[in-house]
Parts: C-alpha cells; sequence; structure tokens
C-alpha cells in the first residue's frame, strides 16, 4: 500500500511515519496533484491519498482505496471525482485551537491589550495613567454560536467559564445543559441575532448556509456586535459584509476565513476583492486559528490510525462516504 500526501499534507510525513504501524509506504506529491493527473499514473487500488483537496475532470480519476482529508472541511473535495470504490474519512481535532482563538479574539475586542501596549512608554506612563480609559468585560455579555458541532461546544465551554450567556443557531443540535443557554433553529436566526455581542460562524458552507450572512441578516444583528468567522468566507456575502463593516454597520469583524486561495506553489493572490484589511474595525488573520504546532501530531495520528485500520480490514473512523 501506497499512501499519497498531496500538497501541504506532504509536510507532515514524518508525523504520520512515526504513528504508522502497517508498514505502508509514503509517498509525498506537489499541490498541484490535488486537481491535476500528472501523478495519477503511480496511484493504485489499493492505495491511499491524503489531500484537502481533490477534482479530476469526468473520466480522469484514478482508483485508489482511500480518500483521507487531513482536516474537517470537505467543500474542496469535488465527490464526484472520487472513485465508487474508495471511501472518504476527514478528521477534526481542530475544535482546541479555534475555541482558544475566538476566546482571544472576543477578549482583545474588549480589552485592546494590542492598543495598550502600544501606546505605553516611559514617557506617556504619567499621562495615561491619569487619562487611562476603563475597557470592556466578557462578563454577561452574550455569544451566539452559529453552529453546534466540535467548535461551536468548545467555543461554549470557554465561554461559559467567563461567565457568558451562551446561545446557539443549529438545525441538528440537541439543547446541552448547562453548556448552552438557547438553541434556535435556523429558520429563527433573525430573532436571535439582535441578542448578540459577539456572533461566531463555525457551521460548515452547504447550498444552506452560503451568503447565509447579507445586507439582511447583518442589519439584524446589534450596531455593537462583532462578527468572528472561522469556518468559510463565503457564508457571508463578501460585497454585503464589507458595506456593513466599512459603513459601522456592526461593530467590526474578526476574519481567519478568506474569499481568494493560492491553488499552486508560486501564485499570488488577494484574500479578497475588497479592501478589508485597510478597515480599522477588521482583526484580520490568515486562516490559522487552528494552525498549532499541536495540532498536526494529533491529525496525523488520527490519520495514521485509520490507515492501520484499513490494512487490518476493520472500520474505519469518520466516514464520510463509504466505498462503494
Amino acid at each position: 500500500m501506497n499512501i499519497f500526501l498531496v500538497g501541504e499534507a506532504a509536510t507532515h510525513a514524518e508525523k504520520l511515519a512515526d504513528r504508522l504501524t502497517c508498514g505502508a509506504r509514503i509517498v509525498p506529491l506537489p499541490r498541484q496533484a490535488a486537481h491535476a493527473p500528472d501523478h495519477d499514473g503511480q496511484i493504485g487500488p489499493r492505495d491511499v491519498v491524503v489531500s484537502l483537496r481533490f477534482s479530476r475532470p469526468p473520466g480522469a480519476t484514478p482508483v485508489f482505496r482511500l480518500l483521507h482529508v487531513p482536516g474537517a472541511g470537505l467543500d474542496g473535495i469535488d465527490f464526484a471525482s472520487v472513485p465508487p470504490a474508495a471511501a472518504i474519512c476527514n478528521v477534526f481535532e481542530h475544535e482546541i485551537p479555534i475555541a482558544e482563538y475566538v476566546t482571544l479574539a472576543m477578549l482583545e475586542w474588549q480589552i485592546r491589550l494590542r492598543e495598550l501596549t502600544a501606546r505605553f512608554t516611559a514617557r506617556s506612563w504619567s499621562d495615561l495613567y491619569r487619562s487611562r480609559p476603563p475597557h470592556a468585560e466578557l462578563y454577561g455579555k452574550t455569544l451566539l454560536l452559529i453552529g453546534l458541532g466540535r467548535i461551536g461546544r468548545a467555543i461554549a465551554t470557554r465561554a461559559r467559564a467567563f461567565g457568558m450567556r451562551v446561545l446557539a443557531v443549529d438545525g441538528h443540535a440537541q439543547p446541552a445543559a448547562g453548556l448552552v443557554d438557547k438553541v434556535f433553529a435556523p429558520d429563527e436566526l433573525d430573532d436571535a441575532l439582535p441578542t448578540a455581542n459577539f456572533v461566531v460562524i463555525c457551521c460548515p458552507l452547504t447550498d444552506d448556509t452560503r451568503g447565509m450572512f447579507n445586507t439582511r441578516t447583518l442589519g439584524r444583528m446589534r450596531g455593537d456586535a462583532v462578527l468572528i468567522n472561522v469556518s468559510r468566507a463565503e457564508i457571508a456575502q463578501e460585497e454585503d459584509l464589507y458595506i456593513a463593516l466599512r459603513d459601522k454597520a456592526i461593530a467590526g469583524a474578526v476574519l481567519d476565513v478568506w474569499y481568494r486561495y493560492p491553488k499552486g506553489a508560486d501564485d499570488h493572490v488577494e484574500p479578497a476583492s475588497r479592501p478589508f484589511l485597510e478597515l480599522p474595525n477588521v482583526i484580520a488573520t490568515p486562516h490559522t486559528s487552528a494552525w498549532t504546532t499541536d495540532l498536526p501530531w494529533r491529525r496525523y495520528g488520527f490519520i495514521a490510525a485509520n490507515i492501520d485500520r484499513l490494512a487490518g480490514g476493520d472500520a474505519l473512523a469518520n466516514v464520510v462516504r463509504p466505498a462503494a
């Protein structure tokens, strides 16, 4: 059995090898192999492909046994391109760092630590002390989670520790006693939005959630509310979000996910068609909320265990689509 690690996954070959027990051969492939057939001649029917993205033209798909996505999101996978004989699995483990990131984002918005430290010098100390402005607290504020899956629950756990009121919008999750005060149905979004100081998008990108935040729904948010997006940019319509932030219809946003991403090793793209990074009420980060030093060890440990299950004929974990 060969395991083909595509693009960014190839940088974690040693982590996978350290946890793998079945003796499979690990083969790194360039980022372009997610979409181009140049290396397909190496891939055989017993092999595994590990890639965040995968697509092929009709009739040009190699036959293999398992596509393991090294993340939770599946919007980079063209399911029709994956051979029916291949199972598709994903992996989580990112809810811990994302929840910490969201907590930090809310604390930063309330305390403004970066501004405080930037202004503080030995010469400014006396005047700053005499005129120091009060900062806000998280305690007693209302958090609205758009999605109550693994990430949403991890965020709710941390928000509870700060004394926040926690609400959620989710069409499938059951109310969690002591964790969430109320769960709204998706068609109750308009009722939930005006109650929240912070709105966190942590649901998957689907046909139902694409464009969920637009001029109308952004207009339902409080004027002092902050939108935090750690899921997919397209859940908020780009132009509508930019205008709402530019015109300060909402107080601000913390954006970690973007509308454009590089596909090749050498291409350079802007993160969006609108200049979000120039807005003073936007905190922007380059899709790093989950990207910690510990995350790859957990993820590739999980992938190694799943490949060992495959080699041993055991049931796979986190099956998104079983093999035909």
